[in-house]
Parts: structure tokens; C-alpha cells; sequence
């Protein structure tokens, strides 16, 4: 974890925040952002898509990762590689294994691919610039300067703070979208 003490209280607090919702409410407001994700052309059109398997309170993918599936996309998920990620192809939750952290994650024979079209990150809290607030490892920021690619940040409106620190590493979403709303933040680039 960083040493930000400020990152660290926000996300300390907007963590707390997230975890106070229900699993019902998780259900029913992770339908309803899998359904505003669809209002993003660039995902709609997507034939690569990074997604990642949820943990906790976490905005629930499972659907949206069965139905890339079933719609022939190819699905990637993010096996952390020493200090960096890596995405590699799934075609079935029998893909998966526990890894760092307890995550689900591609076993280590899963192909993979460099070149993705979209890549849905995993949010504690979000600025509606762009600015994210993730769990402080640096994971997504790191693989996202090395790529050009649409970044869309899945989490709920609760979430959505006024700013989010951020320093010269951190990088901006192209998208937030929440079950209320799609919010364009920042270009691709």
C-alpha cells in the first residue's frame, strides 16, 4: 500500500461506505450498472474486453463476463505478475484460480493479450474528471500507462466523491459509470 495518509483515510471511509450496502442492493444496483455499461459505444463495439472478477463489496461483473462470453467477445482477466498485471484469456469460470490476495484470477497457461478495446477497472471511489480511487497497489495504474485503450471505472454513486487526490502516476478513466448514471471523464490518449 502507498503512504498517502490522505488517499488512505478516503479510501478507508468510502470502503466503510461500500460495505454498508446489502447484497440485495449490490444485486439489483450491479444489474443496473451492467446496463448503463452498455450505453458506451466503445464497449458495445468491443471485441477485447478486460474485465476483472469482483471481490467483496465490489460492483458484481459475473454477468457482464458471461455475457461477453456468450456474445463471442473475448474476455480477459487481470493475474497480478510481481508488480505488474497481466491480461489473459478466459473462456469459462473453470479459467480461474485463487491468486494474490484471494482474487479469482487466469490460471497461468491462459493466453495472453496485449491488444484490448476496453478495460473495466475496479473502483473504491471516482472524481467525475476521471480521477479513481483504487485499493492503493498501483496495479491499473501502472498497466494503464502503458496502453491506449478505453478505461471504464464500474462503481456505484455513492462513490462518486467531489475530487480524488491524485499524483503524476495516477491515470484517469475514460469513463464512470454507476446505476444511475454514464459519466464521460477524460480522453483516451
Amino acid at each position: 500500500m502507498e503512504a498517502d495518509p490522505v488517499k488512505a483515510s478516503l479510501r478507508k471511509t468510502l470502503l466503510e461506505k461500500r460495505d454498508g450496502i446489502s447484497f440485495e442492493l449490490l444485486k439489483i444496483s450491479s444489474k443496473k450498472i451492467h446496463k448503463n455499461l452498455k450505453k458506451i459505444k466503445e464497449f458495445k463495439d468491443a471485441e477485447n474486453i478486460a474485465c476483472y472478477y469482483p471481490i467483496g463489496s465490489e460492483v458484481f461483473t459475473q454477468d457482464i463476463i458471461q455475457e461477453a462470453l456468450s456474445n463471442n467477445k473475448n474476455v480477459f482477466l487481470p493475474r497480478i505478475e510481481g508488480n505488474s498485471l497481466s491480461f489473459r484469456k478466459i473462456t469459462d469460470t473453470k479459467d480461474l484460480q485463487h491468486g494474490k490476495f484471494d482474487i479469482l484470477e487466469p490460471k497461468e497457461d491462459c493466453p495472453v493479450f496485449e491488444s484490448l478495446d476496453v478495460v473495466l477497472v475496479p473502483t473504491i471511489g471516482a472524481s467525475k474528471d476521471g480521477a479513481r480511487l483504487g485499493y492503493g497497489h498501483g496495479y491499473y495504474d501502472r498497466f494503464l500507462s502503458k496502453v491506449k485503450t478505453t478505461s471504464i471505472a464500474l462503481t456505484f454513486s455513492k462513490q462518486i466523491i467531489k475530487s480524488v487526490p491524485a499524483y503524476e502516476h495516477d491515470i484517469k478513466v475514460n469513463w464512470i459509470v454507476t446505476e444511475d448514471k454514464v459519466i464521460k471523464a477524460s480522453k483516451i490518449g
